[in-house]
């Protein structure tokens, strides 16, 4: 039998969370050189919660006809995994600059970890999110069968160092989904806590966020 991975380490990990709209090519370069200093054994790990302003990103499985709106936001290559997502005010991301050779080098179990992350997380405020086979992300089901996605798991990994992350909808402009084809998925919309009745502050969602990920992850280090 395969023993499991070890997702759950002592040493503590860095959590920051940005105040302000952080501009996207900005965090790639802040992960790209975080992760690198993670590879060669000069930074700690990171966990970097923000938002950004409106935007769409493509990952290496994009395909150009999920880009409806070719005109509507700032369109980046992102280098992590996935298709089409968007992000912007009223969407808590969280960038994940994570050391897996500590962590098992399952990446299959890496990804499990962080899904496990945003479940538990929604279920402090009443909101049952469940994983979906051949769907990338966490899901919420409603009582009429319709599905709609509530957040999204897009991340890379150089020399088993992992970058990007997840990003869970809070209250975004669920519009501006429009634009793209989410995912690649156009057969379920998309969500959000504020459109499930839920008024969540982000500072709650990031207290909350915390809690779990040191269940799952182990312990954190706050600035």
């Amino acid at each position: 039998m395969r023993k499991p991975a070890q997702i759950k380490i002592d040493h503590p990990a860095h959590w920051q969370v940005s105040e302000t709209l952080v501009a996207y090519p900005e965090a790639v370069a802040k992960m790209e050189a975080q992760a690198r200093a993670i590879a060669a054994g000069d930074a700690s790990e990171l966990i970097w919660l923000l938002e950004h302003p409106p935007l769409y990103s493509a990952g290496t499985s994009a395909q150009a006809s999920d880009l409806v709106d070719t005109e509507r936001f700032d369109v980046f290559e992102s280098g992590r995994g996935g298709q089409y997502t968007y992000h912007g005010p009223g969407q808590r991301v969280a960038y994940v600059m994570m050391d897996l050779r500590k962590r098992g080098r399952d990446v299959s179990a890496f990804v499990r970890a962080l899904e496990q992350w945003i479940i538990d997380t929604l279920a402090e405020f009443d909101v049952t999110a469940e994983r979906r086979c051949g769907r990338v992300g966490v899901w919420v089901a409603h009582p009429d069968g319709r599905e709609e996605k509530i957040a999204a798991i897009g991340i890379r990994l150089k020399k088993w160092v992992s970058f990007h992350g997840i990003s869970i909808n809070v209250n975004p402009d669920l519009s501006h989904f429009g634009g793209i084809v989410p995912c690649g998925i156009s057969e379920h919309g998309v969500t959000s806590l504020a459109a499930l009745g839920q008024d969540i502050k982000m500072a709650q969602l990031d207290m909350a966020l915390r809690r779990n990920f040191e269940k799952i992850f182990g312990p954190v280090l706050a600035d």
